[in-house]
């Protein structure tokens, strides 16, 4: 089984900043990319941001500048910082990631549970 568990998000005022991480752990044999989706309500759940096993990145084009992803090989986890933050960033936040498990030939797509992140005016 393979678990992403991210944590933090929560309130904050437009202007701050917020970063939180998401670890992914179980049976995980290798790591094609990690990311960040964001679904405000009502709306479709779109990409924020990709990092791939080597290290290049993604970013959702209204989005550059302010977000940034980040990871830490050894634990399997990644983050995401965001910076200059808006009413509009509000939304939950989920972790993806595209990874192989033990065992198995063909990776896999896998999702955190998601965390809320709200942006006060």
């Amino acid at each position: 089984q393979v678990q992403l568990v991210e944590s933090g998000g929560g309130l904050v005022q437009a202007g701050g900043s917020l970063r939180f991480p998401c670890a992914a752990s179980g049976s995980i044999f290798s790591m094609n990319r990690m990311a960040w989706y964001r679904q405000a309500p009502g709306k479709q759940r779109d990409l924020v941001a990709i990092l791939t096993s080597h290290g290049n990145t993604t970013y959702a084009d209204s989005l550059k500048g302010r977000f940034t992803i980040s990871r830490d090989n050894a634990k399997n986890t990644v983050y995401l910082q965001m910076n200059s933050l808006k009413p509009e960033d509000t939304a939950v936040y989920y972790c993806n990631a595209i990874l192989r498990q033990t065992g198995r030939l063909l990776p896999n797509y896998f999702w955190g549970q998601g965390t809320q992140v709200t942006v006060s005016s």
